[in-house]
Formats: structure tokens, C-alpha cells, sequence
């Protein structure tokens, strides 16, 4: 992936800020080859993420499938923000996460279907993959537990010294879960570097934030830490990019964890099961035709960078051909072997 090689190649860089973070009125413009770059990751979310949900409804998918569509620019923006070396965790919408980390498409499909070439083995399903060598903890279904273990990673890092950051995202839901903040207090505590990703979708399982939560501004649950933190706006990948490096920087030089949170949108329901008729039709428009994040790209590179219709195409169809072939392989590849029900089990 496009975002893993540069990633590797600036690995060795750091760099710190002397002061508070603060946000910037309009982000930073993107290079033509970072607006391409940004353009090929969503589209290949999307485009992943459109097909597993086709896959659900022809029954090759079970369980719980929870999609990320419409909010693409929270994932790969932080990803260009962050080096090598540095861990990404979150909880049950994760798909998007493992492709921009950049976990091979067909063991992400696979591991949906539960093929023994998924990236648990075909054990885990949509929500439980995990790579070592892309340094992603997961996927975690239990609401907010990926929180403690994301703090968990910063307060390894801290102890070792070795300059990475734990990227832990969550939603609106989980924000309102006990153990975040105890884990918001440990962190500024001990000064752990871990950048908080808050992605507000809105509705959490179905109710709005407005009815859920007495503090509707993320960014400001951990003041009574000391944790400083902003909002971005998380269906600009440009925006998003400029924060994560604000935040990371602050952690990476010492100053101890941040919060960003990502006001997006999810334009399918919380799970494959949610007929999402807790907002109207109207309004789920209204965000596709004037927020979409790849759209906002997409007119970028036809107006001020004179990309052509036909590269643009052309770069849907090479997304399309790796996720049709991701889809192949899944529907496929051999379902694990009964003896597996005994492997990697903690005795």
C-alpha cells in the first residue's frame, strides 16, 4: 500500500513541538501525489467495504459486519500523519483501519467469510483480526475495551523509550464507557504517547449524541485530566492529516496523550442488522452530496491538479480488480481445519 511504503521510508524522521498544539483554521494543502494517494486508499476502503456488504446479503458473510462506509478520511489521513513503528488499535469497525494500515485485502475479506487464509485464521470474523507486523491490535468487540489496551501499547512505548505512538480510536459510544477515563488519567499521569481518535459518527448504536451524552464536544473529555484536545473535521482528509501530525508530535516529544475528535458520518447503518430509522433519507443525502471525503478529493484532482476523468477511472478499476480478486480468494479458499478449534488458545 501506497501509505506502508512511505511510512517505511520516513520512519527514521521525528519531530517535536515547543508549545500547545493548536488547530489550524484551514488545512494545509495536499501535493498532487498526496491527493492521489488520499484518492486510492478511500476509494479502496469504499470499494472493499461496498462488497463485503453485497457478500453479507448473498449469506457468504455471517455474524456481525459493521461497515465504514463514509468515514475513510479519519483512517487514512491518520495513517499519512503517523511513522513506522507506531501502533493502531480500535474496536469492531475496523476493516477501513487494516486496509490503510495495510493488511493485504483478500486476508481481510477472507477472515470475514472464516477461510483459514483470513488474518485470524478465519476465527475471528469481522471483528477480531490482528498483524504484528503492521503493528494493528485489532479489532475489539467488547464497546471501549481496545481503550485500556491502547494505553496499554503507550505505556510499553514509554517504558521502552523506543519514540512510537499508540493511535487508539473509538466512537461516540464508547466515549461514554467507565474505563476510558481511568485510562485518561493514567495517561496524562505517566505522560504515555497516545493520540485518543474519537470518530463521532453521531448516532453511536442508533441514538443520537444529542440524547446520549450531557458533553456533546468530545474533544473536551479529558479537560478535567489536563489532556488538551481538538475537533476536526473528519470528513476532510487534508484536515485530518494536518491534526494527527499536531497530535502525534505533542505525544512523540513527551508531553503525554491528546484527543481528536473526528466528527464524521456513517452512511450505512451501526451493523449489517440496523435499518438506520432513527434519521431520515434527507439527511444521509445531504452529508453524501456535500461532505463525502472521496468526492472532496476527487473534485480537487479534476479542477486544480487537471487530472483527467480517465485517470480516475482508471484508478477505480485497478481498486475494483483487487478487492473482486480479495472477494474471489474469500469465496474460495478453504475453511480452516477442525484441528484449529485447539490452536492459540491462552491455557
Amino acid at each position: 500500500m501506497a501509505i506502508a511504503a512511505r511510512k517505511a521510508s520516513a520512519s527514521s524522521k521525528t519531530s517535536s513541538l515547543k508549545s500547545s498544539p493548536r488547530k489550524n483554521s484551514q488545512p494545509r494543502e495536499f501535493t498532487r501525489d498526496e491527493e492521489l494517494e488520499s484518492y486510492r486508499e478511500m476509494l479502496l476502503i469504499r470499494r472493499f467495504e461496498e462488497k463485503a456488504g453485497q457478500m453479507y446479503g448473498m449469506g457468504l458473510i455471517g455474524g456481525f459486519c459493521h461497515l465504514y462506509i463514509g468515514q475513510e478520511a479519519v483512517v487514512v489521513g491518520m495513517e499519512m500523519a503517523t511513522k513506522e513503528g507506531d501502533q493502531v488499535i480500535t474496536g469492531y469497525r475496523d476493516h477501513g483501519h487494516m486496509i490503510a494500515c495495510g493488511m493485504d485485502p483478500k486476508g481481510v475479506m477472507a477472515e470475514l467469510t472464516g477461510r483459514r487464509g483470513g488474518l485470524s485464521k478465519g476465527k475471528g470474523g469481522s471483528m477480531h483480526m490482528f498483524s504484528m507486523e503492521k503493528n494493528f491490535f485489532g479489532g475489539h468487540g467488547i464497546v471501549g475495551a481496545q481503550v485500556s489496551l491502547g494505553t496499554g501499547l503507550a505505556f510499553a512505548n514509554h517504558y521502552r523509550g523506543n519514540n512510537n505512538v499508540s493511535i487508539t480510536y473509538f466512537g461516540d459510544g464508547a466515549a461514554n464507557q467507565g474505563q476510558v477515563y481511568e485510562c485518561f488519567n493514567m495517561a496524562e499521569l505517566w505522560k504515555l504517547p497516545i493520540v485518543y481518535v474519537i470518530e463521532n459518527n453521531r448516532y453511536a448504536m442508533g441514538t443520537s449524541v444529542n440524547r446520549a451524552s450531557a458533553q456533546t464536544d468530545f474533544s473536551k473529555r479529558g479537560l478535567s485530566f489536563n489532556i488538551p484536545g481538538e475537533q476536526v473535521d473528519g470528513m476532510d482528509v487534508r484536515a485530518v492529516r494536518d491534526a494527527g501530525e499536531r497530535a502525534i508530535q505533542w505525544c512523540r516529544s513527551g508531553k503525554g496523550p491528546y484527543i481528536l475528535e473526528m466528527q464524521t458520518y456513517r452512511y450505512r447503518g451501526h451493523s449489517m442488522s440496523d435499518p438506520a430509522k432513527y434519521r431520515s433519507k434527507d439527511e444521509v443525502q445531504k452529508m453524501r452530496e456535500e461532505h463525502d471525503p472521496i468526492e472532496q478529493v476527487r473534485h480537487r484532482l479534476l479542477g486544480p491538479w487537471h487530472v483527467t476523468e480517465a485517470q480516475l477511472k482508471d484508478i477505480d478499476a485497478k481498486v475494483r480488480e483487487i478487492v473482486n480478486e480479495a472477494a474471489e480468494f474469500a469465496t474460495n479458499d478453504r475453511e480452516p481445519d477442525p484441528s484449529e478449534l485447539w490452536t492459540d488458545i491462552l491455557k
